[in-house]
């Protein structure tokens, strides 16, 4: 059974999805909010990137000259993270904002 969060883990919690649309730019509070919900989303994909590069080495390590074949998974997940998570910060967005049309 898991542990149930904190209160003080849940205060910091982000409370905002990590985009812009539909914030606000003169609220300074909701801004700094989804800013701070973007840098960490994608700071936690940076952190999968880590994980599975230190996983993909240790099967290298352990497989030897068979890794090709018992590794490939963890390959081809390792280069589809470095792919996706990428820490761009939020300038971008910021700058060239362009509303999603739904």
């Amino acid at each position: 059974m898991p542990t149930p969060e904190s209160p003080m883990f849940l205060a910091q919690k982000p409370k905002v999805p990590p985009t812009f649309d539909g914030v606000d730019y003169d609220d300074n509070k909701a801004f700094k909010q989804a800013q701070d919900a973007i840098i960490r989303e994608q700071w936690v994909g940076a952190m999968m990137v880590r994980l599975v590069g230190e996983e993909l080495g240790k099967c290298y390590s352990r497989e030897g000259v068979n890794h090709l074949e018992n590794c490939g998974h963890l390959r081809e997940k390792y280069l589809q993270l470095l792919k996706e998570n990428k820490v761009t910060g939020t300038l971008f967005q910021q700058t060239n904002y362009i509303s999603k049309k739904e």
